[in-house]
Order: C-alpha cells, then structure tokens, then sequence
C-alpha cells in the first residue's frame, strides 16, 4: 500500500539535516560573494585612485557597521571555501558515509567560525 503524498508542504517543518544546511548556506554564500564582487572592485579603485579617496576609504572602512560587515563577508568567503574543499573530498570518495558526513559538516562550520574569529580579533 503506497503512502499518500502531501498535499501542502510546510516547508518550515522540515529539518534538514546539518550536511544539507551546509549544502544551502554553501550556494548562498557563493552567490553572496558573487554579487559583492562590484563592490569590491569599487573599493580597491577608490583605494588607488589618489591619497584623498584612500583616506576617505579609511575613515569609511573604520565605522564599526562597515567592520562588522567586512566580517559577514569574510565568514561568507571562509564557509564556502571550507565546504569547497569538503565537497571536493566528497567529489573523490572520501568521508561519503553518514557519520564522516556529518563529521565534516561541523568540521566546516566550527573551523570557518573560528577563522572568523580570528580575523574579526585582528581587524577590531
């Protein structure tokens, strides 16, 4: 006897487990960083357009909202670059069961954490 398929999916009742979330937070975060890529580029040209736009990228760069900013982006880059090497170690075979997946999931988000911090103690 076949189980009746849903008729609504609450998608807030869904747990995913941790190598799913990785998963999603993985391509959100990549996305992320794509679209920031303009900004970016905006940046380093005031930086090196002349000694006046560098400074007033300084004392922008300075205010504690733009810091706190700054350390999103760099958890963003440093989360996706950790579950991009676990899913180049996936894409190779290594850690596919379900304990080393689960494994490398909290590898990934407590190592990019603890980057995170380190980097946020540098630039405070």
């Amino acid at each position: 006897m076949t189980k009746p398929r849903p008729k609504h999916l609450n998608l807030f009742q869904i747990r995913l487990p941790l190598p799913g979330v990785i998963s999603i937070m993985h391509r959100v975060f990549g996305a992320t960083l794509f679209l920031v890529i303009p900004l970016l580029l905006y940046a380093m040209q005031l930086s090196l357009e002349s000694p006046q736009s560098f400074d007033g990228l300084k004392s922008v760069m300075a205010h504690p909202l733009v810091k706190l900013v700054i350390l999103g982006l760099v958890w963003a880059y440093l989360h996706h670059f950790c579950a991009g090497i676990r899913y180049l170690a996936l894409d190779l075979d290594y850690g596919t069961e379900l304990g080393p997946a689960r494994a490398s999931a909290k590898a990934v988000v407590a190592v990019s954490v603890a980057l995170t911090l380190l980097i946020g103690m540098w630039l405070w």
